[in-house]
């Protein structure tokens, strides 16, 4: 078998293993991404796989540099990769997507032992500057007109959507 083939029946089975299932992502025919643990847990962290051309010969390309994983410090990070990639290196030659996956959510308490919460830095502005903000910003609302008034606006105006000159002028003579 060749790899191309090798690659479209491991695919097709992790389609039909994962359907449903919202932690498994399928980005491209080559590339996926898989959530170990729950949204709301401290410790889930997302892992990026991508298929190069000759795999399951060599190793995919593993990255936990999603969006997900910003709370997670560099050395946890690294520290997950590195034994990700020992399991890669004892299932190389073989379809390892599904093997990888299953190690993960069962040893993600592991993976995740010295896990530190990154903190990031949150800048609050004062109150007033919210305040100024928002009644600005109810300023900036357009007036909505009613039917009647559209159809009187409407019918003021030529073909071309221009009023026609000194529709307001005021009739001094009467």
């Amino acid at each position: 078998m060749t790899a191309n083939e090798d690659q479209e029946m491991e695919l097709e089975a992790l389609r039909s293993i994962y359907e449903g299932d919202e932690c498994f992502k399928e980005i491209s025919p080559v590339s996926f991404q898989f959530r170990i643990g729950d949204l709301e847990d401290s410790k889930a962290f997302m892992v990026d796989f991508t298929w190069p051309e000759t795999y399951p010969e060599t190793a995919p390309q593993i990255s936990l540099d999603a969006f997900f994983n910003n709370r997670i410090s560099p050395e946890t990070k690294q520290q997950i990769l590195s034994k990700m990639e020992e399991q890669v290196e004892a299932n190389l030659g073989t379809a390892m997507m599904y093997t990888l996956f299953e190690w993960a959510k069962e040893n993600q308490e592991a993976l995740m032992e010295n896990h530190r919460p990154v903190v990031t830095a949150v800048t609050l502005t004062s109150s007033s500057d919210v305040t100024t903000t928002s009644t600005a910003k109810k300023k900036e609302k357009k007036e909505q007109l009613t039917k009647a008034q559209k159809r009187r606006m409407i019918s003021r105006t030529d073909n071309k959507g221009e009023l026609p000159r000194g529709w307001n002028w005021v009739d001094v003579i009467k």
